[in-house]
């Protein structure tokens, strides 16, 4: 007998976990204590929602270019690329978070009023620079080395005879790369990049060690004011879990639409 793909395996996990989701959502409908959590956190998931956007674009376009720099033909642009990944994804996220927040941050307020006042303009406060943004370019940061490793398996995953190709038919660099490398490696780069997004929104919690207002922060300022955390966390984790296995699914959908596409 010839077992079945576990691609095609009847999702049971998630029939389960729908209906332990629907009961909590019951219950923080029904208990008065649960939807008053729920409408505190409400400012929070725009936090999240917003963080995690914002630092996962400005992270994607960064370690895109990363990886082709990676892939340049001058060693110096190379060597500067693989020291920035390897320093960066060796260093934890909170470490990296607080190290944006105090010591990055006012050496950029500083660099930047230097210039300001030699154009004879008003210098800017370190304070004008918020936490919410500081916490998001190094969110950034961490993410970019990480990214800039998935965008350059995908490009090296290509076949070099069509970049030969394309090279004999006259496409500039740029064409080719829009053209016939992208599109290709953008399948590959799929999977690994949509686990990093899942993984950018729970990572977005840490930005409640600076003190911004996303969900883990103002959880954890209900709970030590109402001193119900048990019921405070399950709403927290309900929201963190809604979030991310929605996002899953939706990633999953995308492959398999992407998958029947190619079969055609």
């Amino acid at each position: 007998m010839i077992p079945s793909s576990p691609d095609k395996d009847f999702p049971y996990w998630l029939v389960l976990l729908a209906g332990i989701g629907a009961y909590f959502f019951w219950q923080v409908l029904a208990n008065e204590l649960y939807a008053e959590v729920l409408s505190k956190l409400s400012a929070g998931i725009r936090i999240t929602v917003f963080v995690t956007l914002v630092a996962f674009s400005m992270a994607s376009a960064l370690g895109l270019l990363l990886a082709v720099m990676t892939r340049s033909r001058f060693i110096v642009v190379r060597q500067i690329a693989r020291f920035y990944i390897e320093v960066v994804r060796g260093v934890p996220i909170i470490v990296l978070l607080l190290y944006v927040a105090f010591v990055f941050a006012p050496l950029g307020v500083a660099a930047v009023n230097w210039a300001l006042t030699g154009l004879g303009l008003d210098p800017i406060r370190p304070r004008d620079v918020t936490l919410l943004w500081r916490a998001t370019f190094a969110l950034t940061i961490a993410y970019s080395a990480f990214i800039a490793e998935v965008f350059r398996a995908g490009l090296q995953s290509v076949d070099p005879g069509q970049i030969e190709a394309a090279e004999a038919l006259g496409l500039s660099r740029w064409q080719i790369f829009r053209h016939v490398v992208f599109p290709q490696a953008f399948r590959v780069i799929l999977p690994p990049l949509g686990n990093d997004f899942v993984a950018m929104v729970k990572d977005s919690s840490l930005v409640s060690v600076l003190g911004v207002t996303d969900i883990t922060q103002l959880g954890k300022v209900i709970a030590a004011g109402n001193f119900r955390y048990f019921e405070t966390y399950n709403v927290v984790a309900l929201l963190y879990l809604t979030m991310t296995v929605s996002l899953s699914l939706a990633l999953r959908r995308l492959e398999e639409h992407l998958r029947r596409k190619d079969a055609r």
